[in-house]
Formats: structure tokens, sequence, C-alpha cells
């Protein structure tokens, strides 16, 4: 038995008890189990968001397209910035109108505004089917991590179905306090590890930044431009401003704000969140060293460009450390995502439309039997996928930010608006998703061969969102508040939000 093997072992072991523990003490119910009684403070609030933004998406895909794409990697850095400060306005109004009405799913939130349950149904579809992506993300990174810091020992198949059984368990026993108390080990362990792996690597092998810069623009003269086609300056722009609009948009975001105990704890964290960008800048480092270290990846190996480094770097017990902290990045948000899930399916399919007079007991119970089918449905897409991360995280963006326009028209007018409204708008966007996605592999340039090619190589996300809010602001006109919808006069916010 090697000794990246051990460590890895125990990181598994000190996950699952982690998340197990946490539920001592505790008397778990549905809210319990959901949203932690919402008495999460401004530490393990941090922490629960930190560890969904930071994920195997981050850990391999930041190194992965530092390496093969180099300039559009950059478009993480600046929608995350710029996400952080319209979070900062609108989460709390979320954390306030969660508070007073009680909300616990995501989809809870639109059927509340809208008083809509076929809008809260639609949203809860949506949202299940941009989390399978999501979760694939966490488990090919998964395995592909253990698979590779263990030296073959344990085989991708063997990781994931491993990491799975542990999310699954914990995620069941303690709710979200076991996602939490493994995320608070996740961060700490993340933060030092990506610095010092940003920091060593480039002064290692190249003695300085400007030196391995300047390496990088000498091989790869055009590596830190961006094309003239694909992904150019139109398709930078319009992610960045997607992403940005959408960033708080994926359901277990809003888990972590219905969780915090204050309005105080929801803000500091769009103040503190910005610090994880230093550690995204940290793994593109890694990614630009080993373009010289370790060439020759292409496709989707580009995303085993930190471990080949690595490996060449470290002794065995110090790549197993990686393989652990990087096993952390896929089990936290892995696991809100399978509580999302079903929390969903409990309470917004069963309770809603199959059995409207389910006790929370039951609406609970069937919330964690939900929780291995979704895991499951989520493997079977895995093996059936073989798409690299960032388009996966991409495509799930852009499923999600269809709910864009209903979230924020929502959260700043305090007048009835006609359920019918959102939908019309969700459905215009999705129906050009589903149009270039299905009819023309994706490809913008292929389903509107006429348009300029500043369209053209626009995110069709966006392209759709812009859609959607044009159905949804009409839509607004034409089926105008009814007189039987009364306005959101009970809600009010806090005077310091």
């Amino acid at each position: 038995m090697n000794a990246a093997l051990i460590v890895i072992a125990i990181f598994f072991a000190c996950a699952l008890a982690a998340g197990l523990v946490a539920r001592r003490g505790i008397t778990m119910n549905l809210k319990e189990w959901a949203v932690a009684g919402r008495g999460f403070g401004t530490v393990i609030t941090f922490v629960l968001i930190a560890g969904e933004v930071f994920s195997t998406y981050s850990f391999l895909g930041a190194t992965g397209w530092a390496y093969g794409r180099g300039a559009p990697t950059f478009y993480y850095l600046a929608c995350a910035s710029l996400a952080f400060v319209i979070g900062y306005w609108s989460l709390p109004r979320l954390w306030a109108y969660a508070q007073e009405r009680g909300l616990i799913s995501f989809s809870d939130y639109f059927e509340s505004k809208y008083r809509s349950k076929p809008l809260g149904v639609i949203v809860c579809v949506i949202a299940l089917l941009a989390m399978i992506p999501l979760l694939v993300i966490q488990l090919r990174g998964l395995g592909i991590i253990v698979a590779e810091t263990s030296y073959g020992a344990i085989s991708e198949n063997a990781a994931i179905w491993i990491g799975l059984s542990i999310m699954v368990v914990y995620i069941v026993v303690s709710g979200i306090r076991g996602a939490a108390t493994v995320a608070v080990i996740k961060d700490i362990s993340i933060f030092a590890l990506a610095l010092f792996l940003g920091i060593y690597l480039p002064l290692h092998y190249f003695g300085s930044y400007a030196h391995m810069f300047s390496a990088i623009s000498t091989a790869r003269p055009h590596h830190f431009q961006l094309p003239d086609k694909g992904l150019n300056l139109s398709w930078y722009n319009s992610t960045v401003i997607l992403i940005s609009l959408g960033f708080y948009l994926y359901p277990y975001q809003f888990t972590s704000i219905y969780a915090a105990r204050s309005l105080n704890a929801v803000r500091k964290n769009a103040v503190i969140l910005p610090l994880y960008q230093t550690l995204i800048t940290c793994m593109y480092m890694v990614g630009f060293a080993a373009i010289l270290v370790v060439p020759g990846l292409e496709g989707a190996s580009v995303d085993l460009a930190l471990f080949r480094i690595s490996k060449l770097s470290f002794d065995p017990w110090f790549v197993g450390v990686i393989g652990g902290v990087g096993l952390l990045t896929a089990v936290v948000p892995g696991a809100m995502i399978l509580l999302n899930a079903s929390t969903m399916v409990g309470k917004n399919i069963y309770k809603e439309y199959f059995n409207p007079s389910a006790p929370d007991t039951r609406v609970e119970r069937v919330a964690k039997i939900t929780v291995p089918l979704y895991a499951l449905v989520a493997v079977i897409a895995l093996f059936k996928s073989g798409i690299e991360m960032v388009p996966l995280a991409l495509l799930a963006s852009n499923l999600l930010n269809q709910l864009f326009p209903s979230f924020i028209v929502g959260l700043f007018r305090r007048d009835a608006i006609n359920g019918r409204a959102p939908i019309a708008g969700i459905a215009a966007g999705m129906m050009l998703i589903a149009y270039v996605m299905l009819g023309y592999d994706g490809s913008v340039a292929r389903a509107l061969p006429f348009a300029p090619d500043f369209i053209q190589s626009c995110n069709l996300g966006l392209l759709a969102l812009l859609l959607n809010l044009a159905v949804f602001l009409a839509a607004m006109k034409l089926w105008p508040e009814g007189s039987s919808q009364a306005a959101d006069e009970s809600f009010s916010m806090p005077r310091n939000a």
C-alpha cells in the first residue's frame, strides 16, 4: 500500500466521521435537516457558501483551462467579482423574505412570491435538471482526483462509488449540518494547499512569475490572447454578464442563505467571499506552470494538469494530501446538491401534488429516500457523458439563469405579479436553449448563420436570458396583476437592509 493511498483513506474516513458527528445532540426534523433551524452564523455560512464556490470545477477545471485555453479562463475572476456586488444588495432581501415566509427549498421562493404552484413545479424541474450536470462534475472530479493521486490503486469508478456513498450517508443522517461540518475541514485545507501550490510551483520551476509568463509567451505566443472566433471577446463579455447575474441562482446557494442566523451574516459573506478569488488565481498559476513542465496534454486530459505536475514535484504522501483535499472539494458541493434536490422532491412535488396533507415527518422521509435515487441518476448521467467540466458548468448555468428575471423582479417588487408572466419568460428562454443545443450542438453561429459575428460568439445563455426578459415584461403587460392576487404588503425589509 503506497503512502498516498493511506492519506486519501484517512481523508475519506474523516469526511464520513465529521458528517455523521454533526447531528449529535440535534433533534432532527425537516427544518433542521434542510436549513439547520436557520441557525448558522457568519463563519459557518461563509464556509458553506465557499464550499460550493470552490468545488472540483475550481480545483481541476481552473487549472485545466489555464493550461489548455489561456485567456478565456479569466472569465471566472470577472464574473465572481461582479456577483459578490450583486449578492451584497440582493441576498439580504432574500434572507429576510425566507425568514418571513419560512421558506425551505429553492423553488419555495418562486412559488411564494408569485403565488403560483405551477411556477414552483417548473422551477423545481429546471433545478433538478440543472443540478445533474453539476453533480456529474463533482463525481467526475472526485474519480479523477482519487485515481490520479492514489497512483491508480483506486480506480475512478471505485472512487466515485465510495465518495457518493459518503455523501449519501451523511446527508441522510445529518442533513445540511453534515455538509457544513465537512466544509469547515475542506476550507481550511484548500486555503493552505492552494496558496502553497500557487506560490511554490511557479517559483520552483521558473524562479519568478515574470519568468514563467515570459517562457509561456515564447512557447505559446497567443496563449494570453482571446481568439478571434469561438471563445472571443464577445463570448467572454456575455459569459461574464450571464454568470454574474445567475451566480446565486444555484439551489444550494439559496439553502445556505436560508440557513443563516441573521441578515448581518448574509451581508458579511458578500464582503468576505472575494478572498476566494485568491485561491482561483493560485490554481491558475498551477495550470500555467504545468504548460512547460508537463507539456502535451490535450482534450479532456488537460484537467489532469494539476496531478501531472504534482507527481513530478512531490513525494507520494504529499500527492495523497492533494488528493484528500481535492476529494473534499467534491464531497461538500455534491452533498449540498443531493440535499437540495431531495428537499424539492419531497416538499414541492410530493407534498404539493401527491399528498398535500402530509406532515413534515413524512416529507422529510420522502426527501431522505430521494437522496440515493437522485445520486443514482447522476451516476448514470456521468457514465454516459464525455464532456469537459467547464462546458458542463456553463450548461447548468444557462438553465438556472433563466430564473433570474423572476428572481430579481420578485425580490424588488412588493405588488403581486401574475404567475403566468414568469412562466412565459422561462418557457421562451428554455425553448431557445433547446433549439440551439439539440438542433445545432450548442453552436449559436450555426443556429443563427446570418447574425453579426458578436451575436454568433455570444454565450447562448445570455441570448436566451434576453429573450426570457423580453417575453416576461411583455407578459406582465398582457396579464397584469389580478385582484385575486393580493399585494405582498406583509413583507417588509428590516431597516438596515
